[in-house]
């Protein structure tokens, strides 16, 4: 995704004198390109991501539109007061984008691990969430957030995740976007667990469950209209997301639906655990520790969607 990013944010750069790319001290190779093209619109900010972020802040009032790149921790927790104070504060329409979101850096340990972003800038007053599920809907996040009056927060992986889609989709924000049709049960996806969605889609139909998958790229705002239409039509509805099960996406849809009347839909949620993760391993390693596998994510649902038939 972040080859993804390089190269759409290169293209966005040359057709808007306005795109100003700010890095933290990382993939300044990856850029080459946007400073062949832009050498005076790129700024390496070093390790300093709390001034960055006000830098952003102050270009992005001044007509400027700046996107901040680098490893989301340092993008987000490490600057939260900045990005609450001088971007929110000012609804300043400052792209934010962190790169190997979640569980990307499980072998850097849990300094690099992010599963509370989500949570911590969904609760940010005119703050947008997304985590787009491929290098495709990342393009399309792009151009989207481009046209937003307000600051964007975009959560991407790192390298080699799949696509989802043959195509770059039509993307709106707070939009959710069907990838698969499925009669009885419904996966909610968000960011690079899109894929793995998909996957326990497959494995379920193996046994003869027909599961829906959307892709809820877009946590803040919600797609609320999307999620009435899921949870009157399904018994089971599974977010899947590598984030916390805490105010990410499954704790979002978790609010809604305590504000609804009773559905037919019962909420079933993919994510980390309360819990740091103090081993060192790679990124299938900590998924296989907190059950965000294929294999457990459908053997869960069919365990759920049969104790609603039998209810």
């Amino acid at each position: 995704m972040r080859n993804a990013f390089a190269d759409e944010i290169t293209k966005l750069g040359a057709a808007d004198p306005r795109v100003v790319l700010l890095s933290g001290d990382i993939g300044n190779k990856l850029f080459d390109k946007f400073k062949d093209k832009a050498a005076a619109r790129f700024y390496n900010c070093g390790v300093a991501e709390a001034n960055m972020m006000s830098v952003a802040a102050g270009m992005a009032l001044c007509g400027l539109r700046p996107v901040i790149y680098t490893i989301t921790p340092f993008t987000t927790t490490r600057c939260f007061e900045q990005i609450r104070v001088d971007a929110c504060y000012h609804k300043a329409p400052v792209i934010i984008v962190g790169t190997g979101s979640g569980l990307s850096y499980a072998e850097l340990g849990p300094t690099h691990h992010s599963c509370e972003d989500m949570a911590i800038l969904r609760a940010l007053p005119e703050m947008t969430v997304m985590a787009p599920g491929d290098s495709l809907e990342l393009r399309a996040a792009l151009h989207a957030a481009l046209k937003h009056d307000g600051p964007v927060y975009i959560r991407i992986g790192k390298k080699g995740e799949p696509d989802i889609h043959p195509g770059m989709p039509a993307l709106e924000i707070g939009k959710a976007i069907t990838v698969r049709q499925g009669s009885d049960v419904c996966l909610l996806g968000t960011g690079v667990l899109t894929a793995i969605a998909l996957d326990a889609a497959k494995l379920l139909e193996a046994q003869g469950i027909s599961a829906r998958v959307e892709s809820f790229h877009t946590v803040k705002p919600l797609d609320t209209a999307r999620l009435t239409e899921v949870f009157t039509a399904y018994p089971v509805v599974a977010t899947i997301e590598e984030h916390s099960r805490i105010g990410g996406l499954g704790g979002a849809v978790a609010e809604w639906l305590a504000a609804q009347d009773p559905v037919k839909g019962r909420l079933l949620s993919f994510g980390t655990d309360d819990a740091f993760m103090h081993e060192i391993g790679s990124t299938q390693y900590a998924r296989n520790k907190f059950g965000l596998t294929a294999q457990n994510i459908a053997q869960q649902v069919v365990a759920r969607l049969a104790a609603r038939q039998a209810a």
